[in-house]
């Protein structure tokens, strides 16, 4: 109802002797009915900077986002704020990772709905990782690696599940969302192949791998790499003297070739590890930092294939120098015998 048409209503109300506050109130109740009628749109919240490119991409123009917590927070230390909460009443849904990555948000949440009513019956819950294959996570037991949103394969299946709970909420634009959900799976599937070309014919069994944390898990999979030891005892924290000398053991016996670590992190003693194993050290984005950004995602992810890209050649080309060194002339000649 326009705000005209509540005016029209006001005669009639005031013939029905209806006086005061509670006139108004309920001609602002025609007036809020009317707009909610009319140009409701979804209110999408996110509580990880991944999900924010995610969502854009899904809803476009059709629907708003807000970020439960503004940029520059970490996420592993953070508690939520009055003014968190505020932007919560406002939502009509929350994409989560759900799996460990954003507990400060899943924990409170999930508490208020269960002492708010009210909140549990406006708010849902869209667990984005309900349908990816999950990862455990490393020196952790009974728990999920969290970092599904650094693997292409399993954001595009994100993608899609977020795309689908949207449309349940909002069946007009269900068709739209899901449209933008397959274009958007294509141009991060076909930025994945274009990187994955490079390695066709190349043997990569015999690269060995080690990781600050198991963020890398899922990313590296695709490329049918794995990670032979995990440095920090858990997520965020460093490891004690004893347990970096045992590291460092553990990478000269491996014959580790490369060492993967967050970049915006300062993890002090992976320079140590460098300095006394010679691997070589790279730095891929969790794209958890920085400003909320639509294009976040596919940006940072083709940094990150670009330098798993140079990692992975400089490791080849290094095996494929050691392994010339070793065949002397000594030993073609006995085999030549």
């Amino acid at each position: 109802m326009s705000l005209l048409s509540a005016l029209h209503v006001y005669p009639f109300l005031n013939r029905l002797k209806i006086r005061g506050s509670w006139l108004i109130l309920l001609a602002l109740s025609f007036l809020s009915a009317g707009v909610d009628a009319a140009e409701k749109r979804l209110q999408i919240g996110i509580a990880l900077h991944p999900y924010y490119s995610y969502v854009a991409h899904v809803v476009g123009d059709r629907a708003d986002i807000l970020p439960l917590v503004e940029a520059g927070f970490n996420p592993h230390s953070y508690e939520l704020q009055p003014s968190d909460l505020n932007r919560l009443m406002k939502m009509d849904a929350l994409v989560l990772n759900g799996i460990g990555h954003d507990e400060f948000a899943v924990q409170a949440v999930e508490k208020l709905m269960h002492s708010q009513p009210v909140l549990k019956e406006r708010l849902t819950l869209i667990y984005a990782n309900k349908n990816v294959p999950l990862l455990a996570a490393a020196n952790t037991r009974n728990a999920w690696n969290p970092h599904t949103f650094v693997s292409i394969d399993a954001a595009i299946r994100q993608v899609y599940t977020i795309a689908r709970e949207l449309g349940l909420l909002d069946p007009d634009n269900a068709r739209y969302f899901q449209k933008n959900a397959l274009l958007y799976a294509r141009s991060l599937r076909q930025l994945k192949n274009h990187y994955l070309r490079s390695f066709k014919g190349k043997d990569l069994s015999g690269i060995r791998i080690a990781s600050t944390h198991n963020a890398y898990g899922y990313f590296l999979q695709e490329f049918g790499i794995g990670i032979d030891t995990v440095i920090e005892p858990a997520h965020g924290v460093e490891p004690s003297a004893t347990q970096l000398q045992k590291t460092i053991e553990r990478i000269r016996k491996a014959n580790v070739n490369l060492l993967f670590t967050e970049l915006d992190m300062d993890n002090r003693y992976v320079k140590t590890i460098e300095a006394a194993t010679g691997v070589r050290l790279y730095h891929f984005s969790h794209m958890t930092h920085g400003e909320f950004e639509k294009d976040k995602v596919y940006r940072e992810m083709e940094q990150n294939l670009k330098t798993l890209t140079e990692a992975l050649n400089k490791a080849l080309e290094l095996q494929s120098a050691a392994t010339q060194v070793s065949i002397s002339p000594e030993s073609t000649k006995s085999e030549v015998l």
